[in-house]
């Protein structure tokens, strides 16, 4: 059975990116298929926007969103209070949009577990100081 987890651009970026220096370790990590993946639309335009370099890149990652079926967690206006607290307390990161839609997600639907090959997420506190675990970095070490 799969386990729900968040997933953030940086994989996905590596994963439809050849020359990303995560390319071969996310590959590897994937293809265990052990997770259903969580998502936000800010972390989608995040990882389209670093795949510009070419449009089939970004189809075949939309595709693959679809094919592994991504679910997209609804990020609306009523979250952008939050979405701002968070900014202001991690400004000294930066912590960006597609990071806080993240946290938000975790804080709304108890999800504790990401994909990042981003340290941040050691950083970031949910209510309570509990963080969210990065299964990636278990893996990579």
């Amino acid at each position: 059975m799969q386990s729900t987890i968040l997933i953030d651009a940086g994989p996905l970026i590596a994963l439809f990116d050849r020359s990303d220096r995560y390319h071969r370790q996310i590959v590897d990590f994937l293809r265990k298929d052990e997770y259903r993946f969580v998502s936000t639309l800010a972390v989608l335009t995040e990882t389209a926007y670093m795949l510009g370099f070419e449009v089939r890149a970004q189809i075949d990652f939309f595709n693959w969103v679809l094919s592994k079926g991504v679910i997209l967690s609804d990020i609306n206006q009523n979250d952008l209070p939050r979405i701002i607290t968070l900014t202001e307390k991690y400004a000294d990161l930066p912590m960006d949009l597609a990071d806080a839609t993240l946290v938000v997600t975790a804080e709304k639907s108890g999800i504790r577990e990401i994909i990042s090959v981003d340290k941040d997420f050691d950083i970031y506190r949910l209510p309570g100081r509990e963080n969210i675990h990065n299964v990636f970095q278990v893996a990579a070490r």
